[in-house]
């Protein structure tokens, strides 16, 4: 991601831990049986935005809309997207334009992306009608995904409120940023209303947005702490995981090797998050409180 040296610190060392997150994308192992399709769509703005869809090939469980990392790709998730499509969700994911496979994205420096993001889910939820979703992310995805259940990003120059014209059924989100002053405050998080599991490893350090030792880890889970207690909102912490599960997902030239375990921990309990609260079943709602733990390897904590 270009950056803007003129612009003040904290903004820089968000950007640049953004673009860390897949600085040197490469092809990885495939995992997703299913075949993605890609069509555009476009903005009020006019402009395109490539969004890949997976269908599932049975029943639909209902729809989720995924954010990726920042400089990432839709593509480099199928280690989390491809469960959610054999479990029967359907899941469309834009490529943003701070991808390094965007086309454009030198033109979109600095906090241009997060502008472009919010009028990405825009184009995304007015595709989808008035169908229910699940708003999903990784990283930088993270935010995107609590921005769809509610919670309160700076609001992009050229935009104005609502971010996004109606809210999803539950949030998931990978590892989102802590909190930072030019882009989501403690008091924006603490808006998100709807029911939401926020994940993060003891291993999660990003260069630029937090320290590399102790608990510095933990600023991941200002989405899960932050919004009052009683809305159904977990936080899982996993040991041992990092930013990118071993470059698992987001960045598969990661120094490894894969955090296959750690990440089936997640996609465990996500599961049942999303039959819990994306599809309204009751008994995965009370299995994954069954699950609520301080221990590790899989803290699952609930306010």
């Amino acid at each position: 991601m270009s950056v803007d040296q003129g612009l003040p610190i904290a903004r820089r060392s968000f950007l640049i831990g953004s673009a860390a997150v897949a600085a040197s994308l490469a092809s990885g192992p495939a995992f997703a049986a299913t075949k993605p399709q890609v069509f555009l769509l476009k903005t009020p703005e006019g402009r395109a935005v490539s969004i890949t869809e997976w269908r599932p090939a049975g029943h639909k469980r209902g729809t989720i809309l995924f954010s990726h990392g920042a400089a990432s790709s839709p593509a480099y998730y199928d280690r989390i997207i491809g469960p959610w499509v054999a479990a029967g969700w359907h899941v469309l994911a834009p490529l943003h334009v701070d991808s390094k496979e965007h086309p454009d994205t030198a033109k979109f420096a600095g906090l241009a992306s997060w502008k472009a993001r919010v009028e990405d889910m825009r184009a995304l939820i007015a595709h989808i009608g008035d169908e229910p979703f699940v708003g999903a992310g990784h990283s930088y995805g993270g935010l995107t995904a609590t921005m769809l259940g509610g919670a309160q990003p700076v609001t992009p120059e050229g935009l104005s409120l609502p971010l996004v014209p109606r809210l999803a059924k539950a949030v998931i989100a990978f590892s989102p940023p802590p909190t930072i002053p030019v882009l989501v405050t403690p008091e924006g998080y603490g808006k998100l209303v709807v029911p939401a599991i926020i994940q993060t490893g003891t291993l999660d350090y990003v260069a630029g947005m937090t320290a590399q030792t102790g608990d510095a880890w933990k600023v991941h889970l200002a989405a899960f702490e932050t919004p009052a207690p009683g809305g159904d909102r977990y936080g899982l912490v996993l040991e041992g995981a990092n930013h990118y599960f071993g470059g698992a997902i987001c960045d598969f030239k990661q120094p490894g090797p894969p955090q296959l375990a750690a990440l089936d921990l997640a996609n465990q309990r996500v599961a049942l998050f999303l039959e819990g609260y994306g599809a309204g079943s009751a008994k995965a709602r009370r299995k994954l409180d069954g699950l609520v733990t301080q221990a590790l390897p899989a803290r699952l904590m609930k306010r």
